[in-house]
C-alpha cells in the first residue's frame, strides 16, 4: 500500500536500451530460492565472479547481508518476510533497469511473494532458480547451526521445520545441490544466460 500521494514519476532521458548497449548485455534478476543451507549464497558468489570474468556487470544481493542494512527493521514473521522480498524485488528491479544482473539469494519461502516480484518486471527479466535440496541434507550441512536451534525450539517459524517452504512450480532453472557442486550449479545458470541471449545487448 502506497502512503505518499503527492509524488510524480520523473522519466529520465537515458533509456534502459541505452544502458544495455553500453554494457553489452540485457541484464536480469537471477532469483535463487531454496531452503537454508541449500547452497544459494555460495552459488550466487561463484556466478557473480563468473559473470565478471566474462566482462559482464553483476551484483549479488544476499539475504543475510540485506538484513544488516536495508531490511534491518524486519523479522521473520510471514508479514515481514513478504516485505523483505518486496523490497528486494524493488531493488533488483532498479539494478536490471541499470542493465545489470541482480543475483539474489533468499530463502523466499512463499510462492506468492516470488510471483509478485516476477509480475512487477518485464517478461524475461525474472529468472527463477530453484536451488533444490532435501530438508534432511540441508540439516546435515547446517553451517550456521540454525536447524539445530530450530529443533531445540530456540528459533520459531523456521522454514522447513515449523514453517513451510513452497517450491517453485515452473522455475526457469533447477539445480539439485545433492547431485551437483556449487561450481557446476553456477555454470548451469551461466549456460542458460548464454543460451537465451542475456549476455548480448
Amino acid at each position: 500500500m502506497q502512503k505518499a500521494t503527492n509524488i510524480t514519476w520523473h522519466q529520465g532521458v537515458v533509456t534502459r536500451e541505452d544502458r544495455r548497449k553500453l554494457l553489452g548485455q540485457k541484464g536480469a534478476i537471477i532469483w535463487m530460492t531454496g531452503l537454508s543451507a541449500s547452497g544459494k549464497s555460495t552459488i550466487a558468489s561463484i556466478l557473480e565472479k563468473m559473470l565478471l570474468e566474462k566482462g559482464r556487470a553483476a551484483y549479488r544481493l544476499d539475504g543475510d547481508n540485506i538484513r544488516h542494512g536495508l531490511n534491518r527493521n524486519l523479522g521473520f514473521s510471514a508479514e515481514d518476510r513478504a516485505e523483505n522480498i518486496r523490497r528486494i524485488g524493488e531493488v533488483a528491479k532498479l539494478f536490471v533497469d541499470a542493465g545489470l544482473f541482480a543475483i539474489t539469494s533468499f530463502i523466499s519461502p512463499y510462492r506468492s511473494d516470488r510471483e509478485a516480484v516476477r509480475a512487477g518486471v518485464e517478461p524475461g527479466d525474472f529468472i527463477e532458480v530453484f536451488v533444490k535440496v532435501s530438508v534432511e541434507a540441508a540439516e546435515k550441512r547446517d553451517p550456521k547451526g540454525l536447524y539445530k536451534k530450530a529443533r531445540a525450539g530456540q528459533i520459531k517459524g523456521f522454514t522447513g521445520i515449523d514453517d513451510p517452504y513452497e517450491a517453485p512450480e515452473r522455475p526457469e532453472i533447477v539445480v539439485d545441490t545433492e547431485q551437483m557442486g556449487p561450481v557446476e550449479s553456477a555454470a548451469r545458470i551461466l549456460a542458460y544466460l548464454e543460451e537465451k541471449g542475456y549476455l548480448a545487448a
